[in-house]
């Protein structure tokens, strides 16, 4: 009986596994920063956000929050708009990324496909803040929705979508049917 799902299982145990030592990693990237501010991926980040912003016209810096805080604040047109925390640079998101795309394992275009998926997140993640950010300048009223549920909804329907193409195009052999 098991043996039908030995596949899946191998694919699960594979997710499982890559995503439990990618987390880890992560985390022991990030008790490097413990209590001295942003991490630097997160200040990499936020960078490219201040740089899209001025060059949009929102005129944009980057204020440092106490260390202790882990946070850097964006001021943009004459205010603080919105801060920087780990969680907006979306490493976890890449994480289960690929975890997944990894657990479908293909050869070297696996990891092509997960460079240039990780290449594609960070684009997307970086315009997403630049987006959230210009919500908030010009329509704050919004800014809740468009915080909680429009902008992680752009983050995760691109994972979605990646996913979808790597198993469609990649992952998934094309069984021949040996009947016709």
């Amino acid at each position: 009986m098991f043996r039908d799902f030995k596949p899946v299982f191998v694919v699960l145990l594979r997710f499982v596994a890559l995503y439990i030592i990618l987390v880890l990693g992560y985390q022991f990237y990030l008790n490097g920063y413990r209590n001295t501010g942003l991490d630097g991926f997160s200040t990499w980040v936020m960078e490219q956000v201040t740089f899209i912003q001025n060059k949009l016209g929102y005129v944009s810096r980057m204020v440092p929050g106490a260390p202790a805080d882990e946070t850097t604040w964006f001021f943009v047109e004459g205010a603080y708009v919105s801060r920087m925390v780990e969680g907006c640079n979306a490493i976890s998101v890449m994480i289960l990324f690929a975890s997944f795309v990894l657990a479908f394992y293909e050869g070297a275009k696996t990891f092509l496909f997960v460079a240039a998926g990780l290449i594609f997140l960070h684009i997307v993640n970086v315009l997403r803040i630049v987006g959230l950010n210009a919500l908030i300048v010009e329509m704050p009223q919004y800014s809740k929705i468009g915080h909680d549920y429009f902008f992680p909804a752009i983050i995760y329907g691109s994972v979605v979508v990646l996913w979808l193409i790597w198993i469609k195009f990649f992952a998934v052999k094309k069984v021949v049917d040996e009947t016709a």
